[in-house]
């Protein structure tokens, strides 16, 4: 167990290594990275698929204000230029014909990944969220209902259920406005409590790109915006996706 713990150790330190030596991280060219790339990228990622389930639709635990928001941002998707985002069960499936770089890839006979905010079939009991992206302004709007299986204090979403969700609607939002692919760094300062089967509205913003990183913010409030739930911020780096190689 030792001998394995030190495995493990010297693993992390080599990628750690990795990310910490300036030659192996690709320049972005920032014309390109906040460009009409920007577009390929949201093409890409909400291809249609019809053999694998969107998870980001309507079901009937969605409580009505969740119902009605989603609705009005379903219209603006007509006219003003938001995007609905498809949710697999995996980032696998987001990214179908890529890698990650620096070798980061696993291997594994296991087929029921899961991202963490994917994580139960049961509709309503856990992660109930949908977002939308706005490709020209770089922002995003989360909408997102907390069930049961995430209970902190009793009747109320837990704290690090909130976290999750911010940084899974950043790292949504990093890599469709700019290829922001890892998280630097992320904060969250909380406010109030949110109540399990209500919606938390999540405004993400992309404040700055500077040295390979894209920095974002998020306020989390109520949909009538006299609650604010939380303030986050978090730092990801911006690296290219490898294309696969044919077999």
């Amino acid at each position: 167990m030792i001998r394995r713990g030190f495995q493990v150790a010297a693993g992390l330190g080599r990628h750690r290594a990795l990310l910490r030596a300036p030659l192996l991280l690709p320049r972005i060219n920032p014309a390109s990275a906040f460009g009409s790339s920007t577009d390929l990228r949201v093409s890409r990622f909400c291809r249609p698929k019809a053999d694998l389930k969107d998870y980001a639709l309507p079901n009937a635990s969605w409580c009505p204000d969740m119902l009605s928001l989603y609705h009005e941002f379903l219209e603006k998707t007509k006219t003003d230029d938001w995007v609905k985002l498809p949710s697999f069960k995996s980032n696998r499936q987001h990214i179908q014909g890529f890698k990650l770089p620096l070798g980061l890839e696993v291997t594994s006979d296991k087929n029921d990944w899961r991202i963490i905010t994917r994580c139960t079939e049961v509709e309503g009991q856990g992660y109930e969220y949908v977002i939308f992206f706005h490709p020209r302004e770089k922002k995003s709007v989360c909408l997102f209902q907390p069930g049961p299986y995430l209970e902190g204090i009793p009747g109320f979403a837990h704290g690090g259920s909130l976290a999750t969700m911010t940084d899974e609607a950043f790292s949504k939002t990093a890599y469709l406005a700019g290829e922001g692919l890892f998280t630097l760094n992320f904060s969250i300062k909380y406010k109030n409590f949110v109540p399990v089967g209500s919606l938390a509205v999540l405004n993400i913003n992309v404040e700055k790109i500077e040295d390979q990183k894209m920095y974002l913010s998020c306020i989390i409030q109520s949909r009538d915006q006299q609650t604010v739930y939380a303030k986050a911020s978090g730092v990801f780096l911006q690296m290219q996706l490898e294309e696969e190689s044919p077999q």
